[in-house]
């Protein structure tokens, strides 16, 4: 069984039926939902919405943080997720922002400690248009015991490590964002405050992809694409946690850059305090 972190439609499709593998459409309401899964989907998939089902939950202000060990074991029990089986994340495809919800998911089960765990490039829309069957109808997912959640916290940064990262420069800050928002001319509505981490470096997450697709770029691509980052420790963050995920993902899943963390806070936690920095273009106030 490959464990290889993005897998592509020919690999899925060579597998009908195979019990070792959970495939798991997680389109969310502004992808349709539940009523887009039911009008089609990949043969044998559970749904679980991305934001309806809580993979990321609000507190403190913070718009996407990890969620707990009770609500995470919660969410992999229903959808019949346990340890030995494969998971194979699906996402709408339609967009960047879709990846970057698989990735997050992708991020979170390999927190919770789940090893097996595969993003489908181009998500469920290019398993459509290539002309692979679909189901219709709902699916009822197998319920599994609780699911043993051990928590691995080595790829997530909380607020304390991106203030030291602060103050000592020991990693880089990758904000990947569009570059309005990295500058403090656009502001997200989940963010309190324009503007950056200062000394934050900037590649957005959208250029990962190929342009209009849900797929990413060949992996030679995304090595020259990533090649710029200084070496060393990264913290890769956005707004809430989720564009973010992608930078994460190539770089740590696809790239093998060790010491890549994702904080999972980003600007919708860090702008809430006015005492914490904030840089924007074109005066550097803070």
């Amino acid at each position: 069984m490959t464990t290889a972190p993005l897998v592509s439609l020919e690999w899925l499709t060579g597998r009908p039926g195979d019990r070792s593998i959970l495939v798991v459409d997680i389109r969310s309401t502004e992808s349709g939902g539940r009523a887009s899964f039911e009008a089609g989907h990949i043969p044998g998939a559970v749904h679980s919405d991305y934001a309806a089902d809580g993979w990321r939950v609000a507190a403190g202000g913070a718009g996407g943080l990890l969620p707990d060990i009770a609500h995470l074991s919660g969410i992999l029990s229903r959808i019949g997720l346990t340890p030995e089986r494969q998971a194979i994340i699906v996402s709408a495809g339609e967009a960047p922002s879709d990846f970057s919800a698989a990735a997050r998911v992708f991020w979170t089960l390999k927190t919770a400690g789940h090893e097996r765990v595969s993003i489908l490039d181009g998500g469920y829309r290019a398993w459509h248009d290539s002309g692979n069957a679909v189901e219709t109808g709902p699916a009822v997912p197998t319920e599994s015991a609780p699911y043993p959640v051990r928590l691995d916290e080595g790829s997530r940064a909380k607020i304390d490590a991106v203030e030291t990262a602060l103050e000592r420069t020991e990693a880089t800050l990758l904000d990947g964002r569009s570059q309005a928002q990295f500058e403090g001319r656009d502001k997200s509505p989940q963010v309190a405050r324009a503007g950056r981490l200062p000394g934050a470096v900037h590649l957005d997450q959208a250029k990962a992809f190929q342009p209009g697709t849900g797929q990413l770029r060949p992996f030679a691509d995304l090595e020259r694409l990533f090649g710029d980052i200084p070496p060393g420790p990264v913290i890769s963050y956005c707004n809430t946690g989720h564009l973010a995920s992608t930078n994460w993902f190539v770089l740590s899943a696809l790239l093998g850059r060790p010491d890549v963390r994702l904080y999972d806070g980003s600007m919708s936690e860090w702008a809430q305090d006015s005492s914490r920095p904030v840089v924007t273009d074109p005066d550097l106030v803070r």
